[in-house]
Formats: C-alpha cells, structure tokens, sequence
C-alpha cells in the first residue's frame, strides 16, 4: 500500500493527497529503481497546469525519456513507452487476482481534475478518453500520433494492476475479441455462399429460364392480342 512521505499514513486509492496531513506525495516513479530529471525543461507544456513539462530519464545506464510535471506530477509518454515501462516494472506474474482487480478499479477516489478533454503536448489536438486495459479504473488521455498522458497518481495504479493480472485479463479480452471477430466472419462467409448456391432466374447467357408449362407463352399471345382489339 502507497503511504504519505510526510507523516506515512496510507494514501488513498488512486490519489496522492493524504487525508492526514495534507501532503502531496510524489511517489509515480518509486516502482522504477532509477531515474533522473534532467535541469532543462522539456519544450512540451502541461496540458492541466500549462507549464512546461521536466524531462525524466527512467534508466541508470542509457536512455528512457519521458515527460513529467513538477505541479500536478503527471507524466507524457511517446507511442509505446507506457506499455514498456510497466512491463519493465512488473514481472513474473501469472495468475489473475479477479476479486483484487475489482477492488482496484470500484474503490479508486473521483478524478483529482475535473473530467474534460485536453490537449496533446506536441501537437495541441484535443486527445480521446480511454479505459487502460481491462478492471485497470484508469482512464488516460491518449493521441494516436504522438503518445498518452497519465494523471498524477494513476501510473502507481497501474503497476498495482499488473501485479494483481490485469494485463493477463487483458490479454484474454482480446483474445475474446478475436474468436468472436472469427466467427462473425465465418458467418458472413458461410451466408455469402449460401447465396451463391440459389439458382438465379437467369441462365448462363443472361436470358431467363424458360417456362416449364408449354402453354404459357401462347396464352400471353392470346391476352395480346386481346386487348388490341
């Protein structure tokens, strides 16, 4: 369980304000075993507070740069860079704790900012809401070109996610997903060849099939030339 840096008491599920003493606890990157914010600011801005983003590198040895905020202590990660850093954070896991997951996700505290869309860092388009993973609670903000934003506070929810399986329920909802998508397409193929197995009301060369009653084509002659009369 996440506690206060001040006075240590629990912190509450999805926050970093502690109920005790007031205290904003910083603690997103404590899961990482390293990481360094470098003095130049990175020329990304905050969408919540609207200053300028610090860049963190992850890693003692090499490279692994992200975006955090010094104010609001979220973080900006390029394509890919979530799904890295957690499964570089969190491993060996292989079982699915449902009842644990459900917690997770019921007892998470209301949005510390207000629910709206903001803008992406680099390119200004307003990004799109979306659920992470399955029973994760965490809903980030997400730019299919240039990254995702996630809240202070919600980055600790997620590794607390992969420990408790989620991305292992996760992987089985797509997996779900596939086979049910597998056979939507089994049954469009199979109606589509149903189709093309009735006889048509034309035959080869375009010209409909011919009548079996022999008498039918004179009785249309006979009404023709009935009614010119």
């Amino acid at each position: 369980m996440a506690r206060c840096s001040n006075c240590k008491a629990p912190l509450p599920p999805g926050s970093q304000l502690c109920d005790y003493c007031g205290n904003r606890t910083d603690i997103d990157l404590q899961g990482i075993h390293h990481y360094t914010t470098h003095d130049l600011d990175s020329p990304r801005s905050c969408p919540r507070c609207m200053v300028k983003l610090k860049t963190v590198n992850l890693t003692s040895q090499g490279r692994f740069l992200i975006e955090r905020c010094g104010s609001c202590y979220g973080l900006f990660f390029d394509p890919g860079e979530l799904e890295a850093v957690l499964e570089a954070t969190v491993k060996n896991v292989f079982e699915i704790d449902r009842e644990r997951l459900n917690a997770v996700s019921n007892d998470r505290r209301p949005d510390q900012h207000p629910i709206a869309y903001i803008k992406c860092p680099v390119c200004g388009e307003l990004m799109h809401r979306v659920n992470f993973g399955a029973k994760s609670g965490v809903v980030v903000d997400r730019c299919r070109q240039h990254g995702v934003w996630v809240d202070g506070g919600e980055l600790r929810q997620l590794f607390e996610w992969m420990k408790l399986g989620g991305h292992l329920l996760e992987q089985q909802r797509k997996e779900e997903q596939r086979k049910e998508a597998e056979r939507r397409e089994q049954k469009e193929r199979e109606k589509l060849k149903g189709w093309a197995e009735e006889p048509s009301a034309f035959d080869r060369y375009g010209e409909p099939l011919r009548q079996s009653d022999p008498d039918l084509f004179e009785l249309i002659i006979k009404a023709i030339r009935f009614f010119m009369k």
